[in-house]
């Protein structure tokens, strides 16, 4: 059943290039393209079972990475961000990103070099919009990105050993930071609660009491239905493979 909050998720299919996609911090292994496809559908079935309206951009082909569609924009208010990837390789991404923001009706403003910013390092709760500092997002595009915010207070979060802020904490729906503390700078956050998988760390908030995480974070769902949230779980392994996790695979417009 739908929610009254559900807006429109972008999602991006998997292309044939798939699996050429950059591997920093997983072991590449083989990726199962038409497996791939399957379970990029069953997440999107996902969210479309939610409430939300999905808006299908057309595979990235030539660009592997493109799948990845949260990393290309970041949408704030009624601004999309069309970010500036620290990985030479994606950024033919932001002219697909901005067609994207073109066809929603939605202004634009993009990272500027040698600004670099990742949409997986930003992670919006309510008032506060936190940015990692990452190997994909440095100083000079945090710096950047700050005057998009309209007065909303952003909190710069470094991170290390993985890819993404959203690799290491995302937030349940009462704003309650969720992730692996060993990955993060914790002293610049209000509090932490730790995932008891690693992929715990990773929640798509879909509504009030209602969230969307990988199924290789059993213990993370077990302990959020516990808590009296509604979990949906989905099966993104050849994404996990990619370094990817379940927020990386949609911009969500409330």
């Amino acid at each position: 059943m739908g929610n009254m909050t559900a807006g429109t998720a972008l999602v991006r299919p998997p292309g044939p290039r798939l699996a050429e996609a950059i591997v920093t911090h997983a072991e590449r292994r083989p990726i199962d393209a038409a497996l791939a496809v399957r379970q990029h559908g069953a997440y999107v079935s996902a969210l479309r079972a939610a409430g939300w309206r999905i808006r299908a951009l057309p595979a990235g082909d030539p660009y592997p990475d493109a799948v990845f569609v949260e990393d290309a924009l970041v949408v704030v208010g009624d601004l999309a961000v069309i970010t500036r990837s620290a990985a030479a390789s994606r950024r033919g991404e932001a002219a697909l990103a901005e067609r994207a923001a073109a066809d929603l009706g939605l202004p634009t403003d993009r990272i500027k070099p040698p600004g670099t910013l990742d949409g997986g390092d930003v992670l919006q709760v309510g008032d506060t919009v936190y940015v990692g500092r990452s190997a994909r997002t440095n100083e000079e595009g945090i710096c950047q990105f700050a005057r998009f915010l309209g007065g909303r207070r952003m909190v710069t979060v470094d991170v290390s050993g993985c890819l993404h802020l959203k690799s290491a904490m995302t937030a349940l729906p009462d704003g309650t930071l969720i992730g692996m503390p060993d990955l993060l700078d914790t002293s610049a956050l209000p509090g932490l609660q730790v995932a008891p998988d690693p992929a715990g760390a990773h929640v798509v908030v879909l509504g009030p009491q209602h969230v969307l995480l990988s199924s290789s974070a059993p213990r993370t769902a077990d302990r959020l239905t516990a808590d009296g949230l509604r979990v949906t779980v989905v099966d993104i392994t050849e994404f996990e493979a990619l370094d990817g996790c379940v927020t990386c695979l949609s911009v969500l417009l409330r």
